[in-house]
């Protein structure tokens, strides 16, 4: 299950190592996420994002905060919690009684998700904090005396139990590709190709910015969907088709890095943005655009789109056809 490590060697974790891995295993890797990413937008469920609102991020966050993980750990639990869910209740709806009605059934399946959410939640929490490779793994005796600090009665048995349902029902298939990951190797990949930016700080920065991202998704998402439509009230339909951007996670991560470098190191904004367009084939107005969304709120009014403004004509980056 995993042991702790004295708090005082966590401190010795620096953070990853930029600028010392082999082009062609960047490249490598580069392919394989980008394939992982286009293949999971394509194969969404309608219900992708239900299980990510403030209150079940911030759960995950505020946990994985408490018992020391480290940063993949919390991103991981958050999308490994999500995909577990949706196709729980998808199985739930899919195996209910047929002499019951729609009302009821669905009661009935609410009734089931709601009587053991925060132990399903515990248990991804525990899983990705096996799926790391860092200092500490969430053991059942820690998991069980969290519980029982909220008022909920379990044992080990059924610890264990909950942690096989998640398993079974996601067929051992929870080791998957988090935003984190993309914007790791995005910053790898400037690194090499000479985009010159302060890879640590903006690599910081970048992880604020994707709790950001994750903590107000709703918010951000709506000022992007508002934007790329130019309309205030988008109809279902619209809405219904935003989510493929909204779980685009190569997106994602080249949004979090154009706003972390827009912060940081304003005067190489253009240039960053220019990489990350060839990198991932994510147009230059894509980008501003996912940027605004995310830096408005952070820094008020000045946007990305004022601060491109200022350049001069031959400087800018040519608008999208």
């Amino acid at each position: 299950m995993g042991t702790e490590v004295p708090r005082g060697a966590r401190g010795r974790d620096s953070g990853p190592v930029f600028c010392g891995v082999a082009p062609e295993i960047i490249e490598d890797t580069l392919i394989h996420l980008a394939t992982e990413n286009e293949q999971y937008v394509s194969e969404l469920p309608e219900q992708a994002g239900c299980f990510k609102e403030t209150r079940i991020v911030e759960f995950i966050f505020l946990l994985a905060e408490k018992w020391h993980l480290d940063l993949p750990t919390r991103y991981q639990a958050v999308e490994l919690l999500e995909r577990f869910m949706i196709k729980q209740v998808e199985q739930m709806w899919d195996g209910r009684g047929s002499t019951q009605g729609p009302r009821s059934s669905w009661s009935s399946v609410r009734d089931q998700i709601t009587n053991t959410f925060v132990l399903r939640l515990v248990s991804c929490v525990q899983l990705a904090s096996k799926l790391s490779l860092h200092y500490s793994r969430v053991t059942s005796d820690t998991a069980l005396t969290f519980l029982q600090s909220i008022k909920y009665s379990y044992t080990k048995q059924e610890l264990l139990e909950s942690e096989l349902a998640v398993l079974n029902t996601l067929q051992f298939h929870i080791n998957v590709s988090t935003p984190l990951a993309y914007v790791e190797l995005l910053l790898e990949v400037l690194g090499y190709n000479g985009c010159l930016l302060p890879a640590k700080p903006l690599h910081q920065l970048c992880v604020q910015l994707l709790d950001l991202c994750y903590l107000t998704r709703e918010t951000i998402y709506d000022t992007l969907l508002k934007i790329a439509l130019e309309n205030s009230t988008p109809s279902k339909v619209q809405i219904a088709r935003f989510l493929t951007v909204k779980e685009d996670f190569m997106l994602l991560a080249v949004g979090v890095i154009s706003t972390g470098v827009f912060i940081l190191s304003p005067g190489h904004w253009e240039q960053a943005v220019e990489h990350l367009n060839c990198i991932t084939g994510i147009t230059p107005q894509s980008i501003l655009e996912f940027s605004y969304a995310v830096v408005r709120p952070v820094v008020g009014s000045t946007t990305p789109e004022q601060h491109r403004a200022t350049r001069s004509p031959q400087d800018r980056i040519p608008p999208q056809k």
